[in-house]
């Protein structure tokens, strides 16, 4: 463990050297002229890269998932960088493929998404910061189409665009909850038209959605057209085809849709490509990423985000259904604060032993573990070591995981990088060897959105049954009228629990699950289901991230996590 574990993130990342990206390039056999470089550590893919490796043979890929998050924390992206790193040093060839950090939640609660201790993705500032522009060009195509949209209705809607019945949300990302429910169109004629509009966070945008589950130019093109936007007076869709404004979406995000390359702290490659949450939309990066991982590398090593009932689920029954993917194996991360806590241990009293709480929290664990099997994918938990770990609760853990039929393995990735992951990355390795992937959706297209709304409630969160608001109801009978009723189901839910009450931890039974809201992301190619409280739009915490950041002269950020 290196003595000097107790520095931050940013002192940590902003200590190590980081390697030129033209000599990341190289190492994955990517000439300069396949590469954009945003300054010296950072760049974009070109798609003459993307052309010539597309037929190469794809490598394993590896999803890493973890059990709620927690206060006590579970570390899902530092594990998924370390064991990247651990690929390398056992000698294998991996990338890491990740989703870009949000400003909302790095200024607010969660902090940054880059990994932490020495697991981190470098550079990690700019990485949580702007990055290459990619959420700024999402956030301008989404607000170009709902400034189009008002226009359209202002310069006399010969669409009859019914005021009441318009979908498009206006985005930033930024956690703002005062913009969740606004009225536009105040003051004079000339000023537009009185109405009720809202705001989303970025990641919540379609336009998010779309640019992680397109292939190219041309499917991006043919996924902006199909947004609907709004309905008329007659009740027919009105889509960002009809409102003319495809091309000009497409123009700003012609760079946005290319990955983004960078490395981690012991230089393992890293794609990080798009951003959505996975408790309001499909929660992981980009397609074009993943597949462009799977020919660089013989090992993808990939998240989603929050727990394996959000994130996990969504990977296996969204992205990998649309983008054809076949996952090879998946880690599921936990600790035993987090398990503890699901136990109900308060929090500072977590680093004591207490076998009780862990026998009893643990079951928060065995439903991830169940949930996993459904999909027909080899699972490996990684236990997320601390220094405060008894050696019989590491031992309570690992025999409860091997009776549940999922391996195990210590990872020691935050306190020690790389070196601390080889037994992981040999147990993930041996497991892919030794166990083939019978991978498969959860649920067939052909069945209703209502049955595949109540089998992902009562098969991957535990529900004894959906009740479905009035408004849901009518909303899915039309959705199905309009032909969506072959489309996945992307469930907006809070991460914390399995049920929508986010209060309720462990690993509760027969609960109800509430669908409040229905509709369809024609462009992603999905229809999203909002449960309990849950909203596109977060707000700060009474003490947010951004009171502790700062930058001096010379240009040093602290306080970044």
């Amino acid at each position: 463990m290196k003595m000097d574990k107790v520095r931050s993130d940013i002192e940590i990342a902003s200590g190590t050297k980081i390697e030129p990206i033209v000599n990341i390039a190289k190492e994955l056999g990517i000439s300069e002229d396949e590469i954009d470089p945003y300054g010296r550590y950072k760049a974009k893919l070109t798609d003459e890269l993307m052309d010539r490796v597309k037929d190469k043979p794809d490598g394993k890929l590896i999803l890493v998932t973890a059990i709620n998050p927690t206060p006590a924390g579970e570390g899902k992206t530092t594990v998924t960088v370390g064991l990247g790193q651990a690929m390398k040093v056992i000698g294998k060839n991996a990338i890491i493929a990740l989703r870009e950090p949000s400003l909302g939640p790095c200024f607010g609660l969660k902090g940054g998404a880059a990994g932490g201790g020495y697991s981190q993705v470098v550079p990690m500032d700019e990485l949580n910061l702007h990055f290459t522009g990619d959420f700024h060009a999402i956030t301008s195509a989404n607000n170009l189409l709902a400034a189009m949209l008002d226009n359209h209705i202002q310069q006399g809607n010969d669409l009859r665009i019914d005021p009441k019945q318009i979908v498009w949300k206006r985005c930033v990302d930024m956690n703002d909850r005062v913009l969740r429910n606004i009225t536009v169109g105040l003051g004079r004629k000339a000023d537009g038209v009185t109405r009720e509009d809202h705001f989303i966070i970025t990641v919540a945008s379609e336009i998010m959605a779309i640019l992680c589950l397109c292939s190219d130019m041309d499917d991006l093109k043919k996924r902006l057209s199909r947004i609907i936007v709004a309905y008329s007076y007659d009740g027919k869709p009105v889509t960002a085809k009809d409102l003319n404004a495809v091309g000009a979406m497409a123009a700003l995000l012609k760079d946005a849709i290319r990955p983004n390359l960078v490395q981690t702290l012991e230089h393992t490659p890293a794609l990080v490509h798009g951003g959505p949450f996975a408790n309001i939309a499909h929660g992981c990066n980009s397609v074009r990423a993943t597949k462009t991982a799977l020919k660089l590398c013989d090992y993808t090593i990939t998240e989603a985000g929050f727990g394996a009932d959000l994130g996990a689920e969504k990977f296996l029954d969204i992205k990998s259904r649309i983008a054809g993917l076949h996952p090879d194996a998946v880690v599921l991360v936990c600790t035993i604060r987090a398990l503890k806590h699901n136990g109900g241990v308060p929090n500072d009293q977590l680093k004591k032993e207490n076998l009780n709480a862990l026998k009893t929290g643990i079951v928060n664990l065995e439903k991830h573990i169940e949930n996993i099997a459904k999909f027909d994918v080899p699972c490996v938990v990684a236990l997320n070591h601390i220094i405060t770990d008894t050696d019989a609760e590491i031992e309570f853990v690992k025999n409860f995981c091997e009776g549940k039929g999922a391996r195990f393995a210590l990872a020691d990735v935050w306190a020690d990088g790389g070196e601390g992951g080889v037994e992981l990355a040999k147990t993930v390795v041996s497991m892919i060897d030794e166990c083939e992937s019978k991978y498969h959706p959860l649920y067939p297209d052909s069945i209703t959105l209502k049955e595949k709304i109540e089998t992902i409630a009562t098969e991957i969160y535990g529900a004894g049954s959906v009740e479905f608001s009035a408004d849901a109801l009518k909303q899915l009978a039309k959705l199905t009228e309009l032909g969506f009723g072959g489309l996945p189901v992307c469930m907006a839910k809070n991460q914390y629990s399995l049920s929508d009450d986010k209060s309720v931890v462990g690993r509760p039974i027969g609960h109800v699950i509430h669908v409040r809201e229905v509709y369809v992301s024609a462009g992603a190619g999905f229809v999203v289901a909002l449960t309990g409280s849950i909203v596109t739009m977060p707000g700060l915490p009474k003490v947010p991230a951004a009171e502790h950041v700062d930058v001096n002269r010379e240009g040093k950020i602290t306080g970044l996590f």
